[in-house]
């Protein structure tokens, strides 16, 4: 006969087993909610910190000081210019037609009178950007008595020059000399002794890079070594089947012998060069082990002597001695007391570069002089876009999100409103209605670039909107948002209290007295908040402005709705798909002024909602 205290003592074990794995699982699964926000919050933040450190540097533009003279002979020549009865317009087709580019470059030159090779001067004009030119077309427009007078202007730098001076292209070390150089002439090929071991390190860092430079050459010669063994091989199998093979086959495989023929003389010239490459770095280090001189190529990371006001790069050094060729000459070739000369490390080679070592030390010495800096980027805010990085800005972008947000929101708030208050209030509940509500729910998550189709095919293909413009990218945009902004002003139509339509219908207000007197006030800031946050969804868009025509490359600033204009979204893409580096820091910053115009839209929602919201 079994005992009845038994069982209430099981069930109580049971129990609290359940409750322990009960409880076990309530931690396992606050754990995984609190890792997914840290691992979201996370993956934001490195998002947001690759976007800011990418796209700072462009709220700042590298520019350069030079005393330009405004020579009438080069801007204007028959003097219509600067003449007070020229018209107008006579005066804007000769400011075109005029040469502003020969003052740039004459600036720029007088700064380095040395620069008299061709090559070299075109490498020194390209030190400033094709942009100066229009600054001083500007310049001129605004005043034409300037012609004939020399004014000192700061002229927007090349994109490679800017990037050089943010950071981004050369990595430059530079030291002082700790012992006092000697240079044994002041033009031309030159030496420069220093009494301490000061080019000790331009030895070490060279020995270095040669030194893996020959394991890699290693590699590749025993690589190269692997193949046409297998090719011998090969070959041989190809012979050993050519003597049993019928007609056929012999020419097929003819055919694979010659073949291998070719691919083992590529081969065998490619080791070859292979090894004399091999050879010659041996032969460097050689040389340099047994107290000679190690020579420096443009494989090879540049060096820099900043030397008695001149520059020179070395191309042999040894411990306390280089061989160097002048770039800019030295004042004098007197000895340089220790900590008033410099030695610049130009750690990318100079054939992975787009600035040259001559350029470098042309910047390094308008540095010196204080005549290149980088101030406030305003032609980012101000330009139209540009193939030129340096010269593009967000303004007709920014300029064509305004008219076509504008008219999004002229055309969507209305008729969204309007389709809220009678779905919600007046429509009669059938199934027409209940059709109605499941599209709308449904295009709500309808892929936006088949708005861009549908735009494309009736407003742009049938009703003949001209393309690329505000007027017709706010159409398809308020395609797009309209099932957005219905669904919010449904919902805070539904959040107010039915007692306030009793109450106004119970003094005597009709149906539409009531929906617009007392119903509609109420649910207006909710209406605004949906409306709001699809302006936001609208801002953001990029594929449906592809399709209707946005990503044209556009200059000018819009002046209406039927300019040509693009939107911030499609410029960023544009821009994204750009080569020049200075694009990147360029897209980067226009990710961060659109996503600020989102974060202050939404911002303004929850804003909207707080204030306006009543609780009942």
């Amino acid at each position: 006969m079994s005992r009845p205290a038994a069982a209430p003592a099981r069930t109580i074990d049971v129990v609290n087993a359940s409750l322990k794995r009960r409880y076990a699982a309530e931690r396992r699964f606050k754990l995984l909610g609190l890792t997914a926000v840290v691992l979201g919050l996370t993956f934001v933040g490195l998002l947001l910190f690759s976007i800011v450190s990418k796209g700072y540097t462009a709220f700042q533009q590298t520019y350069i000081r030079l005393p330009v003279v405004l020579s009438a002979a080069d801007i204007d020549p028959s003097g219509e210019i600067a003449s007070p009865d020229t018209p107008a317009e006579v005066r804007r087709k000769r400011l075109v037609r005029a040469d502003f580019r020969a003052p740039v470059r004459d600036a720029l030159r007088a700064e380095f009178p040395s620069v008299t090779d061709r090559r070299e001067r075109r490498a020194l004009d390209g030190l400033i950007s094709s942009g100066a030119a229009l600054q001083l077309r500007a310049l001129v427009s605004r005043d034409p008595s300037l012609i004939g007078t020399e004014q000192t202007l700061w002229l927007v730098a090349d994109d490679d020059v800017d990037m050089f001076m943010k950071g981004r292209s050369t990595p430059v070390d530079e030291q002082s000399g700790l012992g006092t150089a000697q240079p044994s002439g002041a033009i031309g090929e030159i030496t420069l002794s220093a009494t301490a071991d000061d080019f000790d390190v331009i030895v070490a860092r060279s020995r270095g890079f040669l030194e893996r430079s020959a394991a890699k050459l290693d590699r590749d010669i025993a690589r190269l070594e692997r193949v046409l063994a297998d090719v011998a091989d090969e070959r041989a199998a190809v012979d050993a089947d050519m003597a049993a093979a019928d007609a056929a086959a012999r020419a097929r495989l003819e055919d694979r012998a010659e073949r291998l023929v070719q691919r083992r003389e590529r081969m065998d010239r490619k080791l070859e060069r292979t090894r004399d490459e091999r050879a010659d770095i041996a032969a460097r280090l050689t040389a340099a082990t047994e107290g000679e001189a190690l020579a420096l190529s443009d494989e090879m990371p540049s060096f820099l002597v900043a030397v008695n006001g001149g520059v020179a790069k070395v191309r042999a050094a040894a411990p306390a001695k280089v061989s160097a060729e002048v770039i800019t000459p030295l004042a004098d070739a007197d000895p340089a007391p220790p900590g008033t000369w410099q030695l610049l490390e130009l750690r990318t080679p100079e054939d992975d570069r787009r600035l040259s070592d001559r350029q470098i030390a042309w910047i390094w010495q308008l540095q010196q002089r204080g005549l290149i800096e980088k101030h406030f980027n305003t032609l980012f805010f101000t330009n139209g876009t540009s193939r030129e990085p340096e010269l593009a800005g967000i303004a007709a972008a920014l300029v064509g999100s305004f008219y076509t947000l504008a008219l999004t929101l002229l055309f969507s708030f209305p008729i969204a409103v309007g389709a809220a208050v009678y779905l919600e209030e007046f429509a009669p509940k059938n199934r027409f209605t209940d059709l109605i509500e499941v599209n709308i729910s449904n295009l709500a998550a309808v892929p936006s670039i088949v708005f861009g189709l549908l735009g494309l095919a009736v407003f742009i293909n049938f009703f003949g909107i001209p393309r690329s413009t505000p007027l017709v990218a706010a159409m398809v945009l308020t395609l797009m948002t309209l099932p957005t902004i219905i669904i919010a002003s449904r919902a805070a139509l539904k959040s107010v209290p039915p007692s306030i339509r009793e109450a106004a219908l119970g003094v005597g207000a009709s149906p539409l007295q009531t929906q617009m007197h007392h119903v509609l006030p109420l649910a207006l800031p909710g209406m605004l908040t949906g409306t709001i946050i699809g302006m936001a969804q609208a801002l953001g868009e990029t594929a449906p402005l592809l399709m209707i025509g946005l990503i044209a490359f556009i200059v000018d600033i819009p002046s209406g709705i039927t300019d040509p204009a693009t939107v911030l979204p499609v410029q960023i893409f544009m821009w994204a798909d750009s080569p020049e580096r200075g694009f990147v820091e360029r897209t980067s910053a226009a990710i961060m002024i659109l996503l600020g115009f989102l974060v202050l839209m939404n911002l303004t929602a929850v804003l909207l909602r707080r204030r306006f919201e009543r609780r009942w």
